[in-house]
């Protein structure tokens, strides 16, 4: 339980931080940033590797191998998440957001075996609902990025299912699995940022002089850092489904002070309802996952 709220608070922070410094700064590269939160995760676990903090193993060429596909699917999650939260409001993007939860539960049916009461699947269906009520009377419809928020939901739910599978303490460990996805794909990411002219964007940004903006910028890598420190941790010690369950929680709160303090939610009715019947299915879910209800039954559990 406690890993649970430590994921749930720690997602707040770097999320207000990274969508202020798209809105206040009009920071162009969501991509560049990414690179900046890959930096500081190596940096922070390699630094805490020598004096001994924590353990994970030196590199070997078995290491690509018990990772895969996971780094791939890491730096998908990481670059769709930053790109859409530069272009949806706050409120539409955790309602958007929602939809990795069906996904997670759909995942760990087929790569873990794992099902879920009728209970639980009513619940996920109001979560569904009051996403598409809401999202489809979204005053600030950007396709761009709603496609961006659909494949950062795809992208999270096989990240925290591959992730539960891959951090064996016996093997890379939950550290490992941190530290080597930000070796593998930190240089590809470059690369990508760079040929797509992100990279250059962010050079040449006339921001680079503010201290302000930079202050900002480095608060985000760290703590895009503790955001994924704390999934991890989560995933770890609970499950993925867990997980996204405490994404569903974190939601809430953020969508409504969105509405207050975000410059980019324009209201109606209809999109308001959408966003309390989501609301309320999350709180639903989280009841009964926190209950014990939504225990998960193997195949053989049931005969």
């Amino acid at each position: 339980v406690l890993f649970c709220l430590f994921g749930g608070f720690s997602f707040f922070p770097p999320f207000l931080s990274i969508k202020y410094l798209f809105i206040l700064f009009s920071f162009p590269s969501p991509m560049f940033l990414g690179i900046g939160q890959m930096a500081a995760t190596i940096l922070i676990l390699y630094v805490s590797k020598l004096n001994k903090i924590v353990h994970f193993p030196d590199f070997d060429k078995s290491i690509p191998v018990k990772l895969f596909p996971l780094p791939l699917i890491y730096v998908g999650n990481h670059i769709s998440g930053l790109s859409s939260t530069s272009k949806l409001s706050l409120p539409m993007f955790t309602v958007l957001r929602k939809f990795t939860i069906p996904l997670t539960l759909l995942l760990e049916n087929i790569i873990l075996g794992k099902r879920y009461p009728l209970s639980i699947v009513v619940s996920v269906f109001a979560i569904i609902l009051g996403a598409f009520i809401a999202a489809g009377s979204d005053l600030s419809f950007n396709l761009e990025g709603y496609m961006f928020v659909l494949l950062n939901d795809i992208f999270t739910a096989a990240n925290g299912v591959y992730t539960k599978q891959k951090i064996n303490p016996k093997e890379l460990g939950k550290y490992g699995v941190l530290f080597y996805n930000a070796c593998f794909m930190v240089v590809p990411t470059v690369i990508i940022s760079f040929s797509t002219g992100d990279f250059q964007q962010a050079t040449h940004f006339q921001h680079w002089t503010n201290f302000l903006f930079v202050f900002q910028f480095l608060l985000s890598c760290l703590l895009g850092f503790l955001l994924m420190y704390s999934t991890v941790l989560c995933s770890h010690y609970n499950s993925a489904l867990t997980t996204a369950v405490v994404g569903a929680i974190k939601n809430i709160s953020i969508a409504y002070i969105g509405m207050l303090i975000g410059r980019d939610y324009i209201f109606s009715m209809l999109n308001f309802i959408g966003l309390n019947i989501c609301m309320a299915g999350g709180l639903r879910y989280s009841f009964l996952t926190l209950r014990g209800n939504s225990k998960p039954t193997q195949p053989g559990d049931e005969e």
